[in-house]
């Protein structure tokens, strides 16, 4: 055997050896089945970035993610089993324990990341509303699953507000009801709701925006959830996304606009400048918020979570009181070093 041969032949042993390897890889990676609460927009970048940079996978997890349709959809489906985590609303999440009290799929939460409700209520400057107690006898509207209406009552009794009377619409009609003066003002994510007034014509100084959490109303966002089964049987999976997960927050709040291709490479249609300041309003809102600053990205602070069980209970008229003990647990968050990616 000559030499070029035996080069040929170590080469030909060395690829197979490389590619035993990575199939023993691929074969030992965990599946985590991941539901987003809404479609592919700026946000999402918090998720689809760290997937497109590779850090799910060398965290030795195989992470595959869906566009959602709502946060109660997140909840529901990771209940169900048909997914191990999620992201969600924390409202949608109390909600479902409170009213599934016996149910033993309840999910948890396990990660804080919009630290503050992006929720608010927006109206036309035309309309004459200017603050909260200008909403009294107004005509709302939203659709019915909207977090934002969903805890209206905590909005209208830390303002005194009486008389409101609902509209139910088509998420994609909202901001276009608002515009042709059908209802006097919306409630919405403000990152969502306002980019989409915008689309349609409406300079973004001639909306007012009266954000639950600047107006009485501290209740905490969206969180990452996860299946009781998967915190039973892998907790070193869950252990091993939100480290991944965090890695790559902490670039997605660092370049906004470079993070947002890793959603354009899911959603081809999505207009990258748009979202971008869809994604930089999330993050300047709701993640790293003065509250969040305060309390550590990633995690909750116990005084304030059990207030929220309270109004929920409360405004959602549960069938059972909302548990905070039960619905969060800090057990599975990276270390407070790693955890360290707030900016002032």
């Amino acid at each position: 055997m000559n030499k070029r041969q035996l080069i040929k032949n170590f080469l030909a042993v060395s690829a197979l050896g490389l590619g035993l390897a990575a199939t023993a890889i691929a074969q030992t990676a965990t599946p985590i089945k991941f539901q987003l609460d809404w479609r592919f927009e700026g946000p999402a970048a918090l998720f689809l970035h760290p997937a497109a940079k590779g850090y799910f996978k060398q965290a030795g997890l195989d992470v595959t993610i869906d566009a959602g349709n709502g946060s109660g959809g997140a909840v529901t489906r990771v209940a169900s089993g048909a997914y191990d985590m999620g992201f969600a609303d924390l409202a949608a999440l109390m909600e479902f324990h409170a009213n599934n009290p016996d149910s033993p799929n309840k999910p948890v939460a396990v990660m804080m990341v919009y630290n503050n409700t992006p929720a608010s209520v927006m109206a036309l400057k035309k309309s004459g509303i200017t603050k909260p107690s200008d909403l009294n006898g107004k005509k709302l509207g939203a659709p019915v699953f909207d977090a934002g209406r969903r805890a209206f009552p905590i909005f209208a009794k830390a303002n005194n507000i009486t008389g409101v009377n609902w509209t139910a619409m088509d998420p994609t009609l909202r901001e276009t009801m608002l515009m042709r003066g059908d209802i006097d003002a919306i409630t919405g994510f403000t990152f969502t709701s306002l980019l989409n007034l915008e689309a349609r014509g409406t300079k973004a100084a001639d909306v007012v925006i009266l954000p639950y959490a600047d107006n009485g109303v501290k209740l905490y966002g969206n969180v990452i959830i996860a299946s009781p089964k998967l915190i039973k049987e892998n907790p070193a999976a869950i252990k091993a996304f939100l480290a991944a997960f965090t890695k790559g927050a902490k670039e997605v709040l660092a370049n906004p606009a470079v993070a947002v291709e890793s959603v354009k490479a899911r959603d081809g249609i999505i207009d990258s400048a748009l979202e971008t300041r869809r994604l930089k309003l999330a993050i300047d809102t709701v993640i790293n918020s003065p509250d969040a600053r305060a309390e550590g990205f990633g995690a909750v602070n116990s005084g304030r979570l059990s207030l929220m069980a309270s109004q929920v209970s409360d405004a959602f008229n549960t069938k059972s009181r909302v548990n905070p003990d039960a619905v969060w647990t800090a057990a599975l968050l990276p270390p407070a070093a790693e955890l360290n990616i707030l900016r002032k």
